[in-house]
């Protein structure tokens, strides 16, 4: 992926875009999506197969375990990742979680559809477009400025990178790389290297 072509938003917008999801129909399950997503960088094909017990709040950990991972380029697994929840304590993560397992059933999915036992990672997406939309998010790019309509869960991905690197202190490309589980720095370097002030 070319720099030129990523766009993030900056943590304003984000909170623009949980505040908004308030008024909605899943108003704590989409705040629970977007914040994680934020919070951790997680894919969304990877969020929409958590399971509720791979939450540890009391510790403040979320445990991936390999086989919901984006795959290697070789016949090797990634190894299992444990994410610190709102390591600058100021996301809200943990009570937002809380709040939104309050208002569910104990069912295994992190993230239960109205019409599966799961949402989809389009399902996922979807709460993020409608999100961006509503708050009328124009994300950043390094040449313009984008449209609502170019605001997806992977621009949350990028969001984080953003964030780790211009708002975050002491953070370096490498931070980035083991937080976004990039397969290699290089790709770390090609998507983000931009983000520092030089």
């Amino acid at each position: 992926m070319i720099s030129d072509d990523v766009h993030w938003l900056k943590p304003d917008q984000v909170d623009r875009m949980r505040d908004g999801v308030r008024d909605g129909c899943h108003p704590q399950r989409d705040e629970a999506i977007i914040t994680l997503l934020y919070d951790t960088g997680l894919r969304r094909a990877e969020l929409s197969q958590l399971n509720r017990q791979m939450l540890d709040l009391e510790d403040e950990l979320l445990l991936i375990p390999s086989r919901i991972q984006k795959g290697l380029p070789t016949d090797q697994e990634p190894r299992p990742a444990t994410f610190e929840l709102d390591r600058g304590e100021n996301l809200g993560t943990i009570a937002t979680l809380e709040a939104y397992l309050e208002t569910r059933d104990d069912v295994e999915a992190l993230f239960p559809s109205q019409m599966s036992p799961r949402m989809s990672p389009k399902g996922v997406n979807d709460v993020v477009k409608r999100a961006a939309r509503d708050a009328g998010i124009c994300p950043y790019a390094f040449e313009k400025r984008g449209e609502p309509t170019d605001v997806s869960a992977h621009t949350l991905r990028h969001s984080v990178a953003w964030r780790m690197l211009r708002v975050e202190e002491g953070n370096t490309l490498y931070d980035v790389r083991n937080r976004l589980r990039h397969r290699s720095i290089l790709t770390t370097e090609r998507s983000y290297d931009h983000f520092e002030t030089i």
